[in-house]
């Protein structure tokens, strides 16, 4: 007992035992580690499985988010491309008069190229009328119902567009192929000057399509010596299988005929012949001014 107080005393007032204390913690060290390394392994092992389980949780998070981005991403380029789409046809010397419509769905019959557009007769839609895009030709308004129309593309078999070809003014038919989405163009002389490349144009003698719409460009040009006529494949301007909204346009309306001959033909035929109308139409009565 005093010989422990004498010690404690001694290391208080003079540091005796600083060197053994020292000597003791370095020897005590390794212990100490070793008897650490459970408690120590378990928090590591917790640690990390709390760490997997975060990156676990934030890599949903990231894939959730990168695939709404990206839905977002495909509707912005998908208003896009309608907006320019739109505003070509807003640019177009048609937009006054055209019906502007949105396509509802593709005809069901498979073996048909037509589609729905969401304006009818209520709509002033009248069958006949011509369809557009703001590229060029989609094709003709075919049946009206009330509320609804079906347009059969250019593209449909039988389904003909008179054209010129811009570059030499050639006149030709253009005539849905029915089949890939292409169009013909039959009855072309082998001579004929058309070329990969070339672009049909609505020649509007027809009385339909209004002079000037784009309608196909010239895919191929087969020629055989032993045919009379080259066999012309072409494909579409217009985007006939893409775009929701198209313009219907108005129908031309027809000249009428002549005031005059309208009604010279309604007066008899003694009258027409008399020598007062002969006096009133000199250049018409020749034959009864000789007699």
């Amino acid at each position: 007992m005093l010989c422990a107080i004498a010690v404690m005393i001694a290391d208080h007032r003079f540091h005796a035992l600083e060197t053994l204390r020292l000597s003791l913690s370095v020897i005590a060290r390794p212990v100490q580690q070793f008897a650490a390394l459970p408690a120590e392994g378990l928090g590591r092992a917790a640690e990390y499985f709390a760490s997997q389980d975060r990156l676990l949780r934030d890599n949903r998070e990231l894939r959730a988010n990168l695939l709404e981005q990206s839905a977002l991403a495909q509707e912005a380029r998908l208003l896009r491309a309608e907006e320019e789409h739109l505003l070509g046809m807003s640019k177009s010397r048609y937009a006054e008069q055209g019906i502007l419509a949105e396509v509802l769905y593709t005809a069901r019959n498979p073996f048909t190229r037509k589609i729905v557009v969401d304006k009818g007769l209520t709509g002033g839609v009248r069958a006949g009328m011509p369809v557009i895009d703001g590229t060029g030709v989609v094709g003709q308004v075919t049946n009206v119902s009330p509320f609804t129309s079906e347009v059969t593309l250019v593209t449909e078999k039988g389904q003909s567009v008179p054209v010129i070809l811009v570059r030499n003014g050639l006149r030709a038919l253009a005539v849905g192929s029915g089949k890939g989405g292409t169009i013909d163009v039959p009855f072309m002389p082998v001579s004929a000057d058309v070329q990969d490349g070339d672009v049909f144009v609505t020649s509007g003698i027809d009385g339909t399509y209004p002079p000037g719409l784009l309608v196909a460009k010239v895919a191929s040009v087969e020629k055989n010596a032993a045919s009379m006529f080259a066999r012309i494949a072409a494909r579409p301007v217009a985007g006939v299988d893409s775009y929701r909204y198209v313009m219907l346009l108005p129908l031309a309306p027809t000249p009428p005929r002549p005031e005059t001959t309208r009604e010279e033909s309604r007066k008899p035929v003694k009258e027409r012949g008399s020598r007062a109308w002969r006096e009133r139409n000199p250049g018409a009565g020749g034959g009864g001014a000789a007699r």
